[in-house]
């Protein structure tokens, strides 16, 4: 991708808008898919909406995109609302899943299409289509048709074409999701990169949380049309709000203690409660794999169960004393002498550590 002209990038940064979500309601018949979301976008972010499938993230971006309409509740771009303003007239780009590109226009046609339906000369449009074109490094495929293009150009073209109007708000809704992960990776690095350069403010949904992790200045993730938490990557994944958060941005253990006079005790360790503390009981405390110390001890009560190579670490099952499962990150070294089947000794670090009500298994 090439380096935007600074008279383009100060047009760009001038026109990021603030997006604001206010109380958004949405029913489609008994299914609730927003319920009464809240939720602000600065100028220039990078958004992503992160949750499992159905739980109402490409509803909220598709109003925003002016395609479907809240019950109750409004958006705004930059104060004015435009919960009912035709889709058209919304100054936002999306980019979809599918590509949905023309296939009887080829690669330069399909960008300028937009403009073309904006009376804008012939000569401008495709001259700002070539522009485009050459900024997502297929400035070579202007004359080729969607069938000879790869998925991955499939998806650049998509893009070229979205920011042609130079939109206050870009949209894109899983646009990573059809593509093998090698080119999936490069895209994205590619979206990222090419965000940035254009200051646009941008909402980004996807159910995969490394690639919202990844490529967001924040992650807002959702669940059944409720905003759980929205934060910076680092926080989020390290002090989640939620189980919920917990559990689905990366990967999480849980393992049980009991709760007693503010602090939890936990595989023969007393740890303080990271957040409000809940009354004495027992609980789960939610551990990541890479702070799950494990280490050979023939008199350990804790068995592995088995390993898994994940390139920069191991991946060590193991389980407890009381049946639970339990995963921990080791370096290849350390997890070397550690066959399924071998006694080990399971610990923490002397750190807060966060719990939720105890899952009955």
């Amino acid at each position: 991708m090439t380096t935007m002209t600074t008279a383009t990038l100060e047009k760009a940064a001038e026109k990021a808008a603030t997006v604001e979500f206010r109380s958004l309601r949405r029913e489609f018949g008994a299914t609730v898919a927003l319920d009464g979301l809240d939720l602000t976008v600065q100028p220039g972010e990078f958004l992503a909406l992160l949750g499992p499938s159905g739980c109402g993230k490409t509803t909220a971006l598709r109003m925003l995109a002016g395609f479907e309409h809240p019950d109750s509740g409004a958006v705004l771009v930059d104060g004015e609302d435009v919960t009912h303003v035709p889709a058209h007239r919304r100054d936002a780009g999306m980019v979809f899943q599918s590509y949905s590109l023309f296939p009887h226009l080829n690669a330069v046609d399909n960008v300028a299409f937009g403009l073309r339906m904006r009376k804008v000369r012939t000569s401008e449009r495709r001259a700002r289509a070539a522009e485009l074109l050459d900024l997502v490094g297929l400035g070579d495929k202007g004359e080729r048709f969607p069938h000879q293009l790869s998925g991955g150009q499939q998806q650049r073209i998509a893009l070229a074409r979205a920011l042609a109007l130079r939109p206050r708000v870009l949209l894109l809704d899983e646009p990573l999701s059809a593509l093998d992960a090698k080119v999936r990776l490069t895209l994205r690095e590619e979206i990222r990169r090419l965000q940035q350069e254009l200051g646009i403010t941008t909402l980004f949904v996807t159910h995969d949380q490394e690639e919202a992790l990844s490529v967001a200045d924040r992650v807002a993730v959702m669940r059944a049309g409720r905003l759980e938490q929205c934060a910076e990557p680092a926080e989020l994944y390290g002090r989640p709000a939620t189980a919920f958060v917990a559990e689905f941005v990366g990967t999480m253990s849980r393992i049980p203690g009991t709760v007693q006079d503010g602090t939890v005790e936990i595989l023969g360790q007393r740890l303080p409660v990271d957040g409000q503390a809940p009354g004495a009981g027992e609980v789960d405390v939610l551990v990541r794999p890479e702070a799950v110390q494990v280490r050979g001890d023939g008199a350990g009560t804790a068995t592995v169960v088995a390993t898994a190579f994940l390139g920069a670490v191991v991946r060590v099952t193991v389980r407890l004393a009381d049946g639970t499962e339990a995963k921990a990150d080791l370096p290849a070294h350390e997890a070397a002498e550690l066959g399924a089947g071998s006694a080990v000794r399971v610990s923490l670090p002397e750190r807060p550590v966060l719990v939720a009500p105890r899952v009955q298994k």
